[in-house]
C-alpha cells in the first residue's frame, strides 16, 4: 500500500539510520523545474518507464536507494535498467544505454567511469551519450542549505553549461611524436542555442542576471564567438541584465563574492570547473542535483558527475543528490506530488538528530 508523507519521511529516517548515511542538515530548497522539454507521455494506467544506468563506483548503491524509496511511495514508475561496462572497449553496452533513453525519453544515471588506461580513440562513454542525444543544455542550481556549515550562506546560483562540444569534442591527435592536438570546437548555432536557453530561463524564473563566463582574451576567435553570441542573444531580453567574466578571474570571485552571481552561463570545460567550485561551496558533491537536457531527452544525475570510487560499497555515500535528481525527474515526468512529498519527506530527514552529520559525498 501506499504510505503517508509522514510515513515516508519515517521510511526515509529507517534508510538512513540502517545504512549509516551520512548526511547534511538541510531545508526546503526553491525548486526549479526545466519545463521547456515535454516529458513522454505516460502509459497505460498512469505509469512512466525511465532508464536506469548504474554506471560505476557509487552510482549503484545510489540507485538502489531512489528504487526502494520509490517502492515505498508507490511512484508510477518502471525502471528499465540498462548496465555499461566502462572498462570494455566495445561500445554495445553505451549504445544499449542511449537505446534506452531514446526508447523512454527520460533516464537516471550514476556517473560512467572514464577509463584512463583505455586507448586514445576510446570515447568517454558520459561524453558519447551526451553528444549522441544532443544532450545540450547541463543544469545545476546550486544553493545554501540552512543546517549545512559553509562559509558564504543565502547562495543562489543557476549553472548553465553547453553540454556537447567546446575541449570535450573527443578530437585529439599526435601530429609527430611528443607534440599532440587536442581540437576545441565552439559553434554559432549550439552558441546561440544555448544562451536562448540560459535567458529564456532566467526570465521565467524571475532572474535579474545572466554572466557569460569565458577566455576571449585568450582564445580570441573560439571563446570570442561564444562571447559575441551571448552578446546577440541579450539583445533581445531587455528585462535581463547581461554581463561577462573571464573564467580565472570568476573562480576567484566564487569563492570571495559568490552573491554577486545569479544565472552562470558557460561553454563545456568551465562549466565543469566551475559546477565543483560552486558544489564545494554549499556543502559537497553530494548534496546538488543535476541535469542534462536536449530536444527530445532528459537525463537526471548528480551534479559534479564523480564516480566516488574511493568510498564505494561501504554505506557511507551521502544519497541526498541522487534522491533530489530523481526528484527534478519527477517534476519534468509532471508527477509534481510525488516529487514534492519525497523532497518533504527527505529535508525532514536530514534534520533528524538520528542522522549523523560528518560527511559530504
Amino acid at each position: 500500500r501506499c504510505l503517508s508523507a509522514r510515513q515516508i519521511s519515517h521510511v526515509v529516517i529507517y534508510l538512513s539510520y540502517f545504512h549509516d548515511y551520512h548526511a547534511h542538515v538541510i531545508c526546503p530548497l526553491n525548486v526549479i523545474h526545466y519545463v521547456y522539454l515535454q516529458p513522454p507521455p505516460a502509459k497505460y494506467g498512469g505509469r512512466h518507464t525511465v532508464a536506469l544506468i548504474p554506471g560505476d563506483g557509487i552510482g549503484p548503491e545510489l540507485l538502489n536507494h531512489v528504487r526502494e524509496l520509490f517502492r515505498f511511495c508507490c511512484v508510477p514508475v518502471d525502471f528499465e535498467v540498462v548496465h555499461v561496462n566502462s572498462a570494455s572497449t566495445r561500445e554495445d553496452d553505451i549504445n544499449n544505454a542511449i537505446m534506452a533513453i531514446r526508447r523512454n525519453g527520460v533516464a537516471l544515471k550514476g556517473n560512467i567511469e572514464t577509463n584512463h588506461t583505455m586507448p586514445p580513440n576510446h570515447k568517454s562513454r558520459n561524453n558519447l551519450l551526451r553528444t549522441s542525444l544532443d544532450l545540450y543544455a547541463n543544469m545545476m542550481h546550486c544553493q545554501s542549505l540552512p543546517g549545512v556549515h559553509t562559509r558564504h550562506k543565502n547562495i543562489d546560483i543557476i549553472i548553465i553549461r553547453e553540454n556537447t562540444e567546446g575541449e570535450y569534442s573527443s578530437l585529439e591527435h599526435e601530429s609527430v611524436s611528443g607534440v599532440v592536438e587536442s581540437l576545441k570546437i565552439i559553434t554559432r548555432n549550439n552558441s546561440l542555442r544555448i544562451a536562448d536557453y540560459a535567458f529564456r530561463l532566467a526570465r521565467d524564473k524571475g532572474r535579474r542576471r545572466v554572466t557569460a563566463v569565458h577566455k576571449a582574451n585568450i582564445m580570441k576567435l573560439g571563446d570570442g564567438l561564444f562571447l559575441q553570441c551571448c552578446k546577440e542573444v541579450a539583445s533581445g531580453y531587455p528585462d535581463i541584465e547581461f554581463d561577462s567574466m573571464i573564467v580565472d578571474n570568476t573562480t576567484m570571485q566564487l569563492v570571495s563574492k559568490p552573491h554577486q552571481f545569479d544565472v552562470m552561463l558557460m561553454p563545456n570545460l568551465y562549466g565543469n570547473v566551475v559546477s565543483n567550485v560552486c558544489a564545494g561551496l554549499v556543502g559537497g558533491p553530494g548534496l546538488v542535483p543535476g541535469a542534462n537536457y536536449g530536444r527530445d531527452y532528459a537525463v537526471f544525475e548528480t551534479a559534479t558527475r564523480n564516480t566516488g570510487k574511493s568510498i564505494a560499497n561501504r554505506n557511507i555515500a551521502n544519497p541526498t543528490a541522487m534522491l533530489l535528481a530523481s526528484c527534478l525527474m519527477l517534476d519534468h515526468l509532471k508527477l509534481h506530488d510525488y516529487a514534492n512529498m519525497i523532497r518533504g519527506a527527505i529535508l525532514t530527514t536530514m534534520n533528524e538528530t538520528r542522522v549523523s552529520h560528518t560527511h559530504t559525498f
